[in-house]
Parts: C-alpha cells; sequence; structure tokens
C-alpha cells in the first residue's frame, strides 16, 4: 500500500483548471472564511494532528481495543489501521487542490466533486463526527476530574455528571478565548507535555503494577453473538484511534506547498506520533489482560501525587484537544454569523464567540452527562463517520477526480476498498447502537459510572 503519486492525484477532466501537485499553490480558496489560513508551518500542523491523536482517549485503547480483539487481533488490527489510516489521509491530501481551488472544507471538496446533496450529506456526516467526538472528550475530562477528585476526597459527593458539567464549562472558557485553529500555537506544546504527563504516568505505574501482579487473563471475554458484536465494534475505535475527519480544514492552515507540507505533517503523526499510543495500549494491557480498564488511569495503583498530576494532565489535554475537533463547527459558525469588524478579540466578536461557542459545548455536555459510555461513543463514532469520511468518501473522490488516469486495477483496488470499508461501516454501527441500547438498560442516564 504505497502512497499515491503527485502525478495522478490532481487531475480532473479539465486539465487546464487544475494545479498538479504543488505547482500552483497561490489558488484562490473555494469559498471565502474568517479563520486563519496558509500561516502554519509543518510541524505545527504535525503536532495538531498528534495532538488530536495522543489526546487522553488513549487512555481507554487498552480497554476498547485490546480486551475485545486480545494480543494478535488486537496488535495486527492497530498496525493495519494506521497504514490504512495514513494512506486514506494522503489521498485526501493530494484532492486540496483540485479544480483549481484550494478546498479549505471537507464538504466542499465533496461539493466540488459531487455537487451541492453531496456537500450536504458531508457536512452531515462531519458534524455527527465531530460532535460524538467532542462529546467523548467531554465524558473523557469528566472522568478524569472525577478520577482527580476521588484521590483527594473520596466521599462520593462529586458524581461523574457533575463533573462532566464543569468540564464542559472550562472547555466552553477556553473556546471564548482561542479565536481559530491557527491560535492555539503554543497550546500545542502544553499540550504536548500534558500527553507525555499522563502517558509516561500510565506506562510506568502500569509496568509497576504488571511486574508485581500474578500472570494476567488475556482471553477474550465473552461468547455467541456478544462477542462478535464487541469485536465489530472495537474495530470501529481502531479506525477512531488516527483518524480526525477533519484533514481538510487542517491543511488549510498550513503554509505552501500544502500537499508536500501536509504529507511531511502525515508522516510526523503516522511515526512518531504513533508511539505514545502504542506505549500505552500494549503496556495497559500487558499489566491489567481483560481486566482492564476503559480509563486506564482508574487501573494503575502508586502514589498519589503521581496520579493526581496524570488526571490533571490528561483534563487539561482534553480541553485542547477538544479544541481542534471543534474548530470546523466554530470556523462555520464565525464566518457563517459573526462579524467581519474588528478584530478576533474585539468586544463584539467575544461575546458572539461565547453566546454561540457556549450554546454549542452545552448541548455537547447535556449529552455527554446523559450517556457517559465512552467505548460506545468510540465505536459510534467511527462506524457512522470515521468510516465513510476517511475510507470511503476518500477513495471514491480519489476515484472520481482520477477516472481517465488510473488503470483497471487501480480502479478495482479503489473499489475494493469502498466496498469493504462500506460494509464494516454498517456493521459495525449495529453493534455500536446493540452495546449503547445494552448500557441504556443496565445504567439510567446521568449515570455515575
Amino acid at each position: 500500500m504505497s502512497m499515491p503519486t503527485a502525478e495522478k492525484v490532481i487531475a480532473v477532466d479539465d486539465d487546464a483548471k487544475n494545479g498538479r501537485g504543488d505547482e500552483l499553490d497561490d489558488l484562490p480558496v473555494d469559498d471565502g472564511t474568517k479563520h486563519q489560513i496558509s500561516v502554519d508551518p509543518w510541524y505545527q500542523v504535525g503536532f495538531v494532528l498528534t495532538t488530536g491523536v495522543n489526546s487522553a482517549y488513549v487512555l481507554g485503547y487498552s480497554g476498547s481495543v485490546m480486551v475485545p480483539l486480545g494480543w494478535v487481533g488486537g496488535t495486527v488490527g492497530l498496525l493495519l489501521a494506521a497504514a490504512v489510516s495514513m494512506y486514506a489521509n494522503a489521498l485526501l491530501g493530494r484532492l486540496h487542490l483540485l479544480g483549481g481551488k484550494r478546498h479549505i472544507r471537507y464538504r466542499d471538496l465533496a461539493g466540488h466533486i459531487y455537487g451541492r446533496k453531496m456537500y450536504g450529506l458531508t457536512w452531515a456526516l462531519q458534524y455527527v463526527n465531530l460532535f460524538m467526538i467532542n462529546t467523548g472528550f467531554i465524558i473523557l475530562a469528566g472522568q478524569a476530574l472525577k478520577a482527580l477528585y476521588l484521590l483527594i476526597k473520596d466521599d462520593g459527593a462529586m458524581k461523574l455528571p457533575y463533573c462532566i458539567a464543569v468540564s464542559g464549562f472550562v472547555c466552553a472558557l477556553f473556546a471564548f478565548g482561542i479565536p481559530y485553529l491557527s491560535a492555539l500555537r503554543i497550546w500545542l506544546g502544553f499540550s504536548t507535555v500534558f500527553s507525555l504527563i499522563f502517558i509516561v504516568a500510565a506506562c510506568v505505574l502500569s509496568l509497576r503494577d504488571g511486574v508485581r501482579s500474578p500472570p494476567r487473563d488475556y482471553s477474550i471475554p465473552g461468547d455467541g453473538p456478544g462477542r462478535v458484536f464487541t469485536t465489530i465494534g472495537a474495530s470501529a475505535s481502531l479506525v477512531f484511534a488516527y483518524n480526525t475527519g477533519m484533514l481538510p480544514e487542517i491543511q488549510a492552515t498550513i503554509r505552501p506547498p500544502v500537499v508536500k507540507n501536509i504529507e511531511k505533517a502525515l508522516w510526523f503523526q503516522f511515526t512518531i506520533g504513533v508511539v505514545p499510543i502504542y506505549a500505552a495500549v500494549f503496556i495497559g494491557y500487558w499489566a491489567y489482560g481483560n481486566e482492564t480498564s476503559s480509563y486506564l488511569l482508574n487501573s494503575v495503583h502508586g502514589p498519589v501525587w503521581v496520579k493526581a498530576v496524570a488526571n490533571l494532565s490528561a483534563f487539561l489535554q482534553t480541553v485542547i484537544a477538544l479544541h481542534i475537533f471543534a474548530s470546523p463547527m466554530y470556523e462555520y459558525l464565525d464566518t457563517r454569523f459573526g462579524s467581519s469588524e474588528g478584530g478576533p478579540f474585539a468586544f463584539h466578536n467575544v461575546m458572539f464567540r461565547v453566546g454561540v461557542r457556549g450554546g454549542y459545548l452545552t448541548v455537547n455536555t447535556l449529552v455527554a452527562a446523559m450517556l457517559p459510555f465512552l467505548g460506545d461513543f468510540m465505536s459510534l463514532t467511527g462506524a457512522l463517520s470515521t468510516f465513510p469520511l476517511t475510507f470511503v468518501l476518500a477513495n471514491h473522490m480519489y476515484l472520481v477526480a482520477n477516472r481517465h488516469r488510473l488503470s483497471s486495477l487501480q480502479k478495482s483496488w479503489h473499489w475494493l476498498n469502498i466496498i469493504g470499508f462500506t460494509v464494516l461501516a454498517i456493521t459495525a454501527a449495529v453493534a455500536a447502537l446493540r452495546l449503547i441500547a445494552l448500557d441504556s438498560k443496565t445504567y439510567h442516564i446521568f449515570a455515575d459510572v
């Protein structure tokens, strides 16, 4: 599965209207925006991508991926998912200059290739994807806050829904002060530090527990239909682990040459960027076997201050990571309804962000508090939106844009990807909905899980 070559990925029927790779980098933007574009170096974009995948979600993969798949299935699945995700994102990145314009939004690219109806459908899929990811982030922040509180005062007074409400409020405060994705800058450095703190702490404490513990049980739990559905759901979590569902929006911020630079950022994400994920996932599963918690820091034992710092770091990093995945919605709202007068910190623009972003995150927080089933959200997000956006659409858009340049074998390869990932998306969605239905029967809404 090699990277697509530059000569084959930018062409459509009218060659005069297309760039070749990065030959034309001063192309007009497909639609205007009030956010900054073309200002970030490739390594900043690489950190944006890495921040997205090395969020506190990493603390859940030992339980949500390795437990239902086991050593062989989980390891092969993680490596294979990384390879196909890199390939699909590279395809998508090469289409950024398609048709003589820069497509700074996923829906713009889909609309250019397919027409207005697909523009709306892609926007709906992406909205669902990002809304559910953000809901999961708020659940994660709430779990970290609750774990931190229990380390300080184990009186049961601070329930998970309360912690989720506090987390949503803090995320909103951060959103008010960061006007657009490029403005994260130094916060990406803080995010990297926070990620390293909670991942290193989780790995060290897990290693310590694993060395001291008796032999663990690594058998895959469950039997019959339940085990099948759990395995299918875990496959959706695999692709969720690596993909943002918003590569065109992230690529929009990168400096020219935009195609070569996004490829550098992707290589950074899928080489250096995945090392912390693998460390946390494999060490956590090795230490606790099939009893690994869905939030790894709930399984570890060690000094209270270490666990407290790790949970606080997970909470703070989640606040920053959520802003990345909320940025397409913020960009839409700011561009469609915001004012063009004054700078981003003009009083009326700040108050606009307070009202609009505050409202959006309030809905996110309410859903997170009502249904705090993190693993189920990961599976459903992967099924409903990550599979279609990252794999089905990326392959089909590439196929349509290059239909006169691809050989029959190449076309067959892309159709195999399209059909295969469509089937996976449907089966994974059924499995995830089943898990949510079962958990909803076991736990009431606003459950303290």
